[in-house]
């Protein structure tokens, strides 16, 4: 029989604050730091919160996948995030959450998402008319206003290109407040007239703006153009035949303008970091892209045949996940690993922590895309993986996700190297997503079959 013990071992913190202040010095050690010197299952306080922290798969499976019901998104989140992105499927919980689940899912279908790469690799290309031989990029930066084009354009059939300074910097500064606001458990400061609140309000302010014109400009045609936006507007629920509000639309086109552009920007600069750290890897890579495409912009049907391409991104996202760590809330009190936890309590569960435990990967620290062959697939825990989450709430626009980052990723190698610049300290910042901190700064050096062919057609011109 199991003995039931009131709590799990864990770091002792301040009165009232609890371990506030080591959460926000360093997040991702704090919890690493947790994980081995307490376990499976942790106990700690942020302020009023109480704090369990789960770093085996099968405590994760449970919450994530086999008792979803027992569990809600976090208020600590949702209040922090419901400024910035409304009651989207980020936020939103229980009956609402599955309704707008059923009218976005249609938008993520398969056959959808292939009508979507002609986009990616086409403003992929145009990027790198614009880039030359030699050139030093903040690798991030590019990756962020490519994804961002490329969701306005398959998600709302919008060219945002000449604001993507100003929507970018909006968004960002949107990230780290909600990060702030989530550790911290007294939001008295957020209704005073500072600077820093000032400045987070005029941020959302532009998110807000830019979302409301996407919808305003396709009522105003009434045509139905058959992307997410169309979509959102037109869909009927088949269970109740009712349709999103005109408030449950802007919600999600804001939760998935956000999200849609900022985690796959984050994948690929880790990415591309990670090939110029493993200049072995990168030529390896480079050279099954250009095997496999010969000179021609890459498409979907490209992809089957690229086996070492998904590899090198599932490895990438395993060593840094561009979302880091998720959450639930208790709403009844259950037993876990031998421990009661209390209904209300936080389950807090770190994509990063479980994917850099020795327990389950050989090497965690080190970059071996192997992992991800096939053959070796198989033997990875279950959710000892899982950089899109879980269950009923896993990423709804994962195969989006992972199709952009393979075709942007095969149309940059085909015709670049990356090199790192020399001299850089480079290290994750955990917000609400994992930015590599500072920006990252990359050389392009076009590739010699590149060169050939474009004097090739200097000689003959």
């Amino acid at each position: 029989m199991t003995t039931i013990t009131k709590r799990p071992p864990g770091p002792k913190g301040l009165p009232f604050l609890g371990s506030i202040r080591q959460m926000l010095q360093d997040r991702i050690g704090f919890l690493t730091a947790n994980r081995d010197q307490f376990g499976d299952i942790v106990y700690f306080q942020l302020g009023s919160r109480h704090i369990y922290q789960l770093n085996n798969p099968e405590y994760v499976q449970y919450v994530l996948v086999k008792h979803p019901e027992q569990f809600q998104k976090t208020p600590a989140l949702k209040r922090a995030a419901q400024d910035s992105i409304g009651q989207g499927l980020l936020t939103s919980d229980g009956e609402l959450h599955k309704r707008q689940r059923r009218l976005v899912q249609p938008a993520f279908h398969h056959k959808r998402i292939a009508a979507y790469a002609d986009t990616m690799v086409n403003y992929t290309d145009d990027m790198l008319h614009e880039c030359r031989d030699s050139q030093q990029i903040s690798l991030l930066n590019e990756m962020m206003h490519l994804t961002m084009r490329i969701v306005a354009k398959t998600l709302f059939d919008t060219d945002v290109t000449d604001k993507a300074d100003s929507i970018g910097a909006a968004i960002s500064i949107g990230i780290e407040a909600t990060a702030d606001r989530v550790s911290r458990p007294m939001q008295l400061m957020e209704k005073l007239p500072t600077a820093t609140n000032r400045k987070r309000r005029n941020a959302l302010k532009v998110i807000d703006e830019t979302i409301n014109h996407f919808i305003d400009e396709r009522k105003a045609s009434d045509e139905d153009k058959g992307d997410l936006l169309s979509m959102l507007l037109m869909a009927v629920d088949e269970q109740d035949g009712g349709q999103m509000t005109n408030k449950q639309v802007k919600d999600e086109a804001m939760t998935l303008f956000v999200a849609g552009h900022e985690t796959t920007a984050n994948a690929l600069a880790w990415t591309f970091y990670l090939l110029g750290k493993h200049p072995e890897i990168e030529r390896k890579l480079a050279e099954e892209i250009t095997t496999t495409i010969q000179g021609r912009l890459p498409a979907l049907a490209d992809l089957p045949k690229l086996p070492y391409l998904e590899m090198v991104i599932k490895e990438s996202m395993r060593m840094y996940p561009p979302a880091w760590t998720t959450s639930r809330e208790a709403q009844e009190d259950i037993e876990l690993g031998g421990y009661t936890i209390p209904k209300g309590s936080t389950l807090m569960m770190s994509m990063y922590v479980i994917h850099h435990d020795a327990r389950y990967w050989e090497q965690p620290d080190e970059f071996h895309p192997e992992r991800f062959a096939a053959a070796n697939e198989e033997h990875i825990p279950k959710y000892a993986y899982f950089p899109f989450g879980g269950g009923p709430r896993v990423c709804v626009g994962n195969q989006f996700a992972m199709m952009e980052a393979q075709l942007i990723l095969a149309t940059i190698l085909q015709r670049y190297q990356l090199s790192l610049v020399p001299g850089q300290d480079i290290k994750p910042n955990p917000l609400v997503t994992l930015r590599p901190q500072p920006d990252i700064q990359m050389s392009l050096t076009k590739r010699e079959s590149l060169k050939q062919a474009e004097t090739a057609l200097t000689l003959s011109a």
